[in-house]
């Protein structure tokens, strides 16, 4: 954000959108005790910022984390 604040760039956000949650099931062992099985949940949260008054080659200056993702759309 420090990029963006001395570029004099406008921004609204972050907006919360619903977390969208991924159960999967898989069995402990592969061929008795079909009741013993193991759960992991995927948790997948995303952010909107709406960002005004900027140049398309300014958003490729911005470091981003791993696994965060930036979607340019013209409203």
């Amino acid at each position: 954000m420090n990029y963006i604040s001395k570029q004099n760039i406008k921004v609204n956000g972050p907006i919360t959108l619903p977390t969208k949650k991924k159960i999967y099931t898989i069995l402990r062992s592969p061929h008795v005790h079909k009741k013993s099985r193991e759960q992991f949940k995927w948790f997948i949260h995303k952010r909107v910022f709406m960002v005004y008054n900027v140049k398309s080659n300014c958003l490729k200056q911005i470091d981003l984390p791993s696994g965060v993702k930036l979607e340019q759309k013209k409203c």
